[in-house]
């Protein structure tokens, strides 16, 4: 039997802030997870990482700790309820490319270690086209950009895009409208984004779904849990499940790249070109 199999690696990413990325990228995970798959959650939003405290989990360790050789990813992660597993982000990842080779192994053989224990990761990038923020988005697989009701919102989305096709080659992105009145009213904004993207890029763009602006999520944001944990029945709690079971039919890559140790390795790479530049 071979040591790694594939993991499906997906960033969650928004052109700004504010569009509830963090909730979306935790409530997939939470769902994926009661779905029997094993996922975990890298909070790779550097500056304000807050994967833990949607969660309501208190980390003594980050990434930081393995970077330095300290910890491994199992003592550093954190498990949530429903399953999930938690990646205590560290402004350390930002500065992947200082580390010396051994280290950039050392981290490269701390994420393919665990490559057997999982099937999804997701990436819960920081807003913002920042050099960091690209790179993640570069590294994984697939690319979830989530977008809402706000002008704001959709030409960040269309930057955000648009810089990683014209600068980096991507074609595809998947595209999530949320805080939505109805489904319809995601379409319709899944539309306009479509007709800029359509005119000036040469993208796909796949609507994956919608979520509802929903009370219960509010509600859930104050326990700290998961909407599809303490609300399963709730609008937004079935949209998440809706949109769980949508990702996890997307196919998984088997060709070289669809192991944790080549994200990894593709986010030292990128990191290490910026420095570079």
């Amino acid at each position: 039997m071979s040591m790694m199999k594939p993991v499906r690696v997906i960033a969650v990413t928004s052109g700004k802030g504010g569009v509830g990325k963090t909730n979306l990228s935790v409530n997939m995970g939470v769902a994926l997870a009661k779905m029997g798959r094993r996922v975990a959650l890298l909070d790779a939003d550097m500056g304000l990482a807050n994967v833990d405290i949607l969660l309501g989990l208190s980390p003594k360790f980050n990434l930081s700790h393995v970077l330095k050789g300290e910890k491994t990813l199992n003592e550093i992660m954190l498990t949530a309820p429903g399953g999930l597993r938690v990646i205590p982000g560290a402004s350390g990842i930002q500065h992947m490319s200082e580390l010396s080779t051994i280290e950039q192994a050392g981290v490269i053989r701390a994420f393919s270690e665990i490559d057997k224990e999982l099937d999804v990761l997701i990436v819960d990038t920081a807003a913002g086209i920042s050099a960091s923020v690209v790179n993640f988005a570069r590294a994984c697989q697939e690319i979830i950009v989530v977008v809402c009701d706000e002008p704001t919102s959709l030409t960040d989305a269309y930057a955000y895009i648009k810089l990683l096709n014209r600068d980096y080659g991507l074609n595809n992105f998947h595209v999530i409208t949320n805080m939505v009145q109805s489904f319809q009213h995601g379409q319709n904004l899944f539309t306009k984004l479509t007709k800029v993207t359509d005119r000036y890029l040469d993208v796909n763009l796949q609507f994956v779904g919608a979520i509802p602006m929903d009370d219960y999520l509010r509600k859930s944001v104050q326990k700290q849990s998961p909407v599809v944990d303490v609300f399963p029945q709730s609008k937004a709690a079935l949209a998440f499940k809706n949109l769980a079971r949508r990702v996890d039919q997307w196919p998984v890559r088997t060709r070289s790249g669809g192991y944790l140790e080549f994200f990894v390795e593709r986010m030292i790479q990128y990191a290490s070109e910026e420095d570079v530049a």
